[in-house]
């Protein structure tokens, strides 16, 4: 039998990429999403639904099949609404998780964020008791303490993967990365911080390594595991490189204030994940950003 996953936010970044490599795998891929894809990240072997995962009852509308397994990476990209920012982080993980909780699941995965821990000094361990300061960090918060609960009251199988800074091919100009990139491919003026922040950045495709480990390890289910790199960089450093590669742009350092709540230096101990998922970064930043910057390169989005 094919074994079904449903990607909640599939046509995202990363949504794109843990459906392709599904793809790979032979197994039957639906996406469900609050919008349709964007032209270079749709798949034609992916079935998209289009609905919003923070009504309840458009769930139970749209979603009709059974599935294996589930990955939550849906929610409001842009934080600044901070109602649908909340609504889409935590009501809808929350919705989501409820309507399986009666179905046969083999796992949910539940993608958390670094700021869950807020102030708290890295490099971060997943004991430490968090203490978001954003209305995002806070809502995936409340979604990690929520299936935690639901796991140790009806054995939910649920795993939360806390991310750090995600980066790879097809990431729209919304990142720190990305925007960069795009900014000296185009030869443009980049407005920046002063750039002397630590932060952690870690390949798509180890991400989605660590979300199949994750999906097969029944060790896994109720924890909480950090992922990414443990090998913090001066962002300042990070912009010189990509200009360096490029050879155009012009970063303007010190344009963009920070925001109160920002850490100086952000970076997770991995070794909980390399100890039970078996799981390790097999990209270096380096290796990782080459291969992103050719992908802007080549297809000029």
């Amino acid at each position: 039998m094919k074994k079904k996953i449903l990607i909640a936010g599939g046509t995202g970044f990363i949504g794109y990429h843990l459906a392709k490599q599904s793809i790979k795998k032979g197994w039957s891929v639906t996406s469900i999403s609050s919008k349709s894809p964007k032209k270079y990240r749709y798949l034609k072997d992916v079935k998209y639904i289009i609905c919003d995962v923070s009504k309840k009852k458009m769930i139970k509308k749209k979603l009709k099949n059974n599935y294996n397994f589930v990955v939550n990476l849906s929610g409001n990209v842009e934080h600044n609404n901070k109602k649908k920012t909340y609504k889409s982080h935590y009501v809808g993980c929350r919705n989501l998780a409820d309507f399986f909780e009666k179905k046969k699941l083999e796992s949910f995965i539940q993608i958390g964020s670094s700021t869950e821990y807020g102030k708290i000094k890295s490099p971060h361990k997943e004991n430490s008791s968090c203490t978001p300061k954003s209305t995002y960090g806070y809502s995936k918060f409340l979604a990690s303490v929520y299936l935690i609960n639901l796991f140790e009251k009806k054995k939910f199988p649920a795993t939360i993967l806390r991310l750090y800074q995600v980066y790879g091919p097809k990431q729209d100009p919304n990142r720190i990365l990305s925007s960069v990139i795009l900014g000296c491919i185009k030869s443009e003026k980049i407005p920046c911080s002063h750039g002397r922040q630590f932060r952690d950045f870690i390949f798509v495709e180890d991400v989605i390594k660590a979300i199949f480990k994750s999906l097969k390890n029944k060790k896994a289910k109720g924890k909480i595991f950090n992922i990414g790199s443990a090998k913090p960089i001066k962002i300042k450093t990070v912009i010189n490189k990509i200009k360096k590669i490029i050879k155009k742009g012009e970063p303007i350092f010190g344009k963009i204030k920070l925001r109160k709540e920002e850490n100086l230096k952000i970076y997770p101990n991995i070794s909980k994940a390399k100890k039970e998922l078996k799981w390790f970064p097999k990209y270096s930043f380096s290796k990782g950003l080459n291969i992103t910057i050719n992908s802007y390169l080549k297809e000029g989005y």
